[in-house]
C-alpha cells in the first residue's frame, strides 16, 4: 500500500462520521478534472506518507475519529488493499471505500470479507464514452460489474458524477441516472476547473451549456434518483 496523504479530520467526507481520509497514490484514469494529480500523474506524485506514521496517528485518534475514509487516486490499484482495511476495521474504525470500479474483483473480495461499512463509486460518462472522458483504456464491462456488486452489496452506498460541461451533457447524465435506478443516492458534483490534473480545461468548448440544476431537474422529471453536490 502507498499513500499519498492524509487528512486528520472531515465532518462531511463519511456521512454521519468524524472521519481521516487516507489518499492512497496512483490510477490508471487521467481525468481532466481530477483534483488530486499529485496522486495520480507520476511526475507530480505527493511523497509517500509513511505507514508507522499512519498507523500511529491513528491509534492516537481512536475514540474521537470513528471513520476512515480510504481513497484515492485509486485504492483498488493496490492488492494489499483488502489487508489494509482489515487492519483498520480491527482498530475499531467504520471504513468508506471510494473507487472508480476498475477492479470488481477485489472490490467483490472487500465485500464478501466484509471491509467496509460504505462504498462510494465515481460513474464518469456513459459507456461509450468512458475511454475519451478518462483518457486511458478502459473495460466498460469492469465499471458495469462493480456498478451491479454495489447496487446489490446491501451496503450504504452512493454514486457520483463531474459535471463537466466540455465533456458531458444532460442527456449523458440521464443515460448515467437510468444505469443506477434503484441505488441509495447518485449525486452529480460541479467540476472546479481549478488546480486539476488537465490545465486546458477551462478553455474547451462546452458540450452543454445547460446548468446544473437544470440537468438535475430533467433527471427527476424522468423519475431517477439524483441530487446535487
Amino acid at each position: 500500500m502507498v499513500v499519498g496523504g492524509l487528512q486528520r479530520s472531515s465532518l462531511s467526507d463519511f456521512p454521519g462520521l468524524i472521519s481521516a481520509i487516507v489518499f492512497t497514490r496512483g490510477c490508471g484514469f487521467r481525468c481532466p478534472y481530477c483534483h488530486n494529480p499529485e496522486l495520480v500523474d507520476p511526475s507530480r506524485y505527493a511523497p509517500e506518507f509513511p505507514l508507522p506514521a499512519l498507523w500511529k496517528f491513528l491509534r492516537s485518534r481512536r475514540g474521537v475519529l470513528k471513520g476512515i475514509v480510504v481513497t484515492g487516486g485509486e485504492p483498488t490499484t493496490h492488492a494489499d488493499l483488502p489487508e489494509f482495511l482489515a487492519e483498520l476495521k480491527d482498530m475499531g474504525f467504520a471504513v468508506k471505500l471510494d473507487t472508480n470500479g476498475t477492479n470488481p474483483g477485489l472490490l467483490q473480495r472487500i465485500m464478501a470479507e466484509k471491509l467496509v461499512a460504505f462504498v462510494a463509486m465515481d460513474i464518469k460518462a456513459p459507456p461509450a464514452l468512458y475511454g475519451a472522458t478518462v483518457n486511458a483504456a478502459v473495460d466498460t464491462r469492469d465499471i458495469l460489474r462493480s456498478i451491479e456488486l454495489v447496487l446489490h452489496s446491501g451496503l450504504s452506498h452512493e454514486f457520483r458524477t463531474t459535471w463537466v460541461p466540455s465533456l458531458l451533457t444532460g442527456d449523458d447524465i440521464l443515460a448515467i441516472a437510468r444505469l443506477l435506478k434503484g441505488c441509495d443516492r447518485y449525486v452529480l458534483q460541479s467540476c472546479r476547473p481549478t488546480g486539476v490534473l488537465d490545465t486546458f480545461l477551462e478553455s474547451r468548448p462546452p458540450r452543454d451549456e445547460s446548468p446544473i440544476c437544470d440537468v438535475v431537474r430533467r433527471v427527476v422529471a424522468a423519475g431517477l434518483q439524483i441530487t446535487m453536490r
